[in-house]
């Protein structure tokens, strides 16, 4: 009983119950309003033939009198199948006719009515017949009563009750049934999904929801659930490797930020010394805040915390200006910068994280592309259908093909790279920055050298702004 009080609390129940009362109800109109219009019909024709035979019989009577309409009335009840008749006196003394008494010949009724009427030969054992009749006053009193026996109607009548109270009876047996199938149904797969997720909350973060691959929305929920555990997996993962970085990467500057002071406290130095000093623990100070800042950026563009400041932006614009500014930079390292971007490359998003983003790429490929003969760092800005693409290409060693899609990791530094300044983060901040803006980092080989590409989603401001009014 607990579980069948189980099945009846479910909403997938009342749901097939609620619509089995609605659909019952429609059947019940719909086979209620056919019978009575068949009724309605029937009861027409019998009008039509009752007005018909008074009509003849009038005709009679005014022709040749009460005996003729008698002649009439005898011939026409002796056919077969034939309507019901009687005339008597005003008196109520039986003329012609073929039964014996109706309860409507005690009336003035002129319209046609339902009654009762007793054949000859009945009278003794009280059986009683229904018809719809007519009663018709003559000149002198003379009453004619014409009708048509119902019997065969009430029967139809009957059939059709019965049909609709059996057909209602099955509606909802199988109604209920099926409702009971179906909520069973939804219990079962609810309680598989809610062990699913006790496990996960117990802490297997590889346990999924199960999908049937019938394609309902329990399927697509759970899809979306499997998708979001995916998602919080990754992070989770993203949080233990940025710990162990954090914990492996962060240990050798605070060490060695910590012996140097300890050394020059312990030593007797001069104040040059001690000022010599104090500048290498604030430059290693501002390394450690540039690692922080680049994290805490990281950690804002994957959580979305930075799309409330979003807008539309010349992406070309900001790259331009960063080319400009990192021309003198790459001289210095004796490279040659070159900056080919299409103008209108508009994007809606952050001015500051994309600006950011482009930094690290054109640093990266100054500090590791800038060799060869004639080194030369390339950026460029292309529309593509509905996207924007900004290139950064070098033609230094590039990245192995195995490890282009490791290197988006926080703190992941490649063996050749270990020897140069910084922290791992340029790469995984830029590709944090193309996922906040729907976009996506790609790595490809330059042939040789190292092509950076970050696709970003092209603004499509709404019809009838103008440009003047979006930027």
């Amino acid at each position: 009983m607990k579980a069948l009080g189980k099945l009846f609390r479910t909403t997938a129940f009342k749901l097939s119950f609620a619509y089995l009362v609605l659909f019952s109800f429609g059947a019940w109109m719909v086979l209620g309003s056919v019978g009575w219009r068949v009724r309605e019909v029937l009861d027409e024709q019998i009008s039509q033939t009752v007005d018909a035979e008074i009509q003849g019989l009038s005709e009679q009577y005014f022709e040749g009198g009460v005996r003729q309409l008698a002649l009439a009335v005898q011939n026409r009840a002796r056919a077969p199948g034939s309507s019901i008749y009687l005339v008597t006196t005003y008196t109520g003394d039986v003329i012609a006719g073929n039964i014996a008494a109706s309860s409507v010949m005690a009336t003035e009724a002129a319209d046609l009515v339902e009654t009762t009427y007793q054949r000859s030969g009945e009278l003794a054992d009280g059986r009683t017949h229904f018809a719809l009749a007519r009663l018709f006053v003559l000149p002198g009193g003379f009453r004619v009563l014409v009708g048509h026996d119902i019997e065969d109607h009430r029967v139809l009548r009957q059939i059709l009750g019965h049909g609709l109270g059996t057909s209602l009876f099955w509606l909802v047996l199988v109604g209920t049934m099926g409702g009971l199938f179906v909520a069973n149904r939804l219990i079962e797969r609810v309680d598989i999904m809610s062990a699913s997720a006790r496990r996960i909350m117990a802490g297997d973060l590889e346990q999924r929801l199960e999908v049937t691959g019938a394609g309902d929305e329990l399927d697509r929920l759970a899809e979306n659930f499997n998708a979001m555990l995916s998602r919080i997996s990754e992070l989770m993962v993203g949080l233990k490797e940025v710990s162990d970085n954090i914990a492996h990467d962060l240990k050798t500057p605070l060490t060695r930020l910590r012996n140097r002071a300890d050394e020059v406290v312990r030593s007797d130095a001069t104040p040059e010394e001690y000022r010599a000093a104090l500048t290498g623990v604030m430059e290693e100070s501002d390394g450690l805040i540039r690692i922080f800042d680049a994290l805490l950026m990281i950690a804002r563009a994957e959580a979305g915390y930075s799309s409330d400041n979003m807008s539309a932006v010349d992406v070309g614009s900001v790259a331009s200006d960063i080319a400009e500014l990192y021309e003198p930079v790459a001289e210095e390292k004796g490279a040659r910068l070159e900056h080919v971007l299409e103008p209108g490359l508009v994007v809606f998003g952050n001015r500051e994280l994309l600006g950011q983003a482009i930094v690290n790429l054109v640093d990266n490929a100054i500090k590791y592309g800038a060799e060869g003969a004639q080194p030369l760092i390339e950026i460029r800005g292309v529309r593509k259908d509905d996207s924007i693409e900004i290139t950064i290409a070098d033609h230094g060693p590039g990245i192995p093909s195995q490890d282009r899609e490791r290197v988006t990791g926080r703190f992941v530094r490649l063996e050749n790279s270990r020897s140069r300044p910084g922290s791992g983060l340029g790469l995984s901040l830029a590709a944090a920055v193309a996922r906040l803006h729907q976009g996506a980092l790609s790595i490809e080989d330059n042939a040789p050298g190292l092509r950076v590409t970050i696709s970003l989603p092209r603004f499509l401001p709404p019809k009838g702004e103008s440009r003047s009014e979006r930027m």
